[in-house]
């Protein structure tokens, strides 16, 4: 075993190889999107660009653009058509969310070549997020998946409510897998595992994989989304690592939640994630301290420090 550490201000951490992990992590950055819905005021168009545009210039090699919904459900990315074009020449992976046939016209028109579906592993929530009945979620999304398929995209789907639902409860493993199998089945490239309410704990983070592998998902195939209500997020994270997975959302700053469960706190920080990846000898190709001083900035346009306890140490930001 090797480690090496770095000393002074904005040190980085020492390097201790742990055995069994990957040599590389895909972080799958959803702050643009994810972390910027919430938000009660509206951002600027051009805040977000640029907010793309550095968390690109650190490094990031997937940065989540944008959601194609209908603006009455999100206003805060009610500027789609007008924010995609200005970011869409990054020599990075640019995904929007599409929620249907209509979002996907959108997204096809500005030239995007990764959508995401948004899907629930509940009932409860399909209700609140979409308005329908899981069934008929995927019965939506299955001419979606068809058309993007048909058009070379790549096609990415998050599966919502993974671990726990706030109206009912703890979800069964078996339940989920089903969801995740069938998104699978009509096309997915990738799935997203979604702590939506954070209240996933290592154990049952390995007992999904475990399932989704003997249902023959591949792990390749499968990234992971944690929230940090409960603070598990990152023992969530090496969990997931520990069983293979590769890819991991994060939002830069810890931005974000979801507008349809007000349970949900922030998303994993992009900064924490790093730390403690380079911690671990793991690649991810980021730089920290342009990725913290872009969250620092960003933290400024929105009025408040950011929440994530890495940027806080780097920056000196005060609570």
């Amino acid at each position: 075993m090797t480690a090496d550490a770095t000393s002074g201000p904005g040190a980085l951490p020492m390097r201790v190889p742990a055995e069994g992990l990957p040599a590389r992590v895909r972080i799958y950055e959803v702050g643009a999107r994810d972390g910027l819905q919430n938000e009660k005021a509206t951002v600027p168009t051009e805040v977000k660009a640029e907010f793309v545009r550095r968390l690109a210039g650190a490094g990031l090699s997937t940065v989540e653009a944008t959601s194609f919904v209908h603006p009455k459900w999100v206003p805060q990315l009610a500027d789609a058509e007008e924010l995609f074009p200005m970011v869409r020449d990054l020599p990075v992976e640019l995904p929007v969310l599409v929620p249907n046939e209509r979002g996907l016209d959108r997204a096809l028109a500005l030239g995007a070549r990764t959508v995401a579906l948004f899907a629930s592993a509940t009932e409860s929530f399909a209700k609140a997020n979409l308005n329908r009945t899981v069934d008929e979620s995927l019965a939506m999304f299955e001419p979606v998946a068809a058309r993007a398929k048909g058009e070379g995209l790549r096609i990415r789907a998050y599966v919502s409510m993974v671990f726990g639902d706030p109206w009912e409860g703890p979800v069964p493993v078996g339940q989920a897998v089903q969801v995740c199998r069938a998104l699978m089945d009509m096309g997915a490239d990738e799935l997203s595992l979604g702590d939506t309410i954070g209240v996933a704990t290592a154990g049952h983070v390995a007992a999904v994989l475990t399932a989704l592998k003997e249902a023959g998902v591949a792990v390749e195939a499968t990234g992971v989304h944690f929230h940090d209500t409960y603070g598990q997020a990152l023992a969530n994270t090496l969990a997931a690592l520990q069983h293979g997975v590769t890819t991991v959302d994060a939002s830069a700053g810890g931005l974000g939640g979801c507008p349809y469960a007000k349970s949900a706190t922030g998303n994993l920080a992009t900064e924490d994630l790093v730390w403690m990846l380079q911690g671990l000898g793991i690649e991810t190709g980021v730089d920290l301290g342009r990725l913290t001083a872009t969250s620092v900035w960003m933290a400024e346009q929105l009025g408040r420090p950011s929440p994530s306890r890495t940027v806080r140490a780097l920056s000196h930001q005060e609570q």
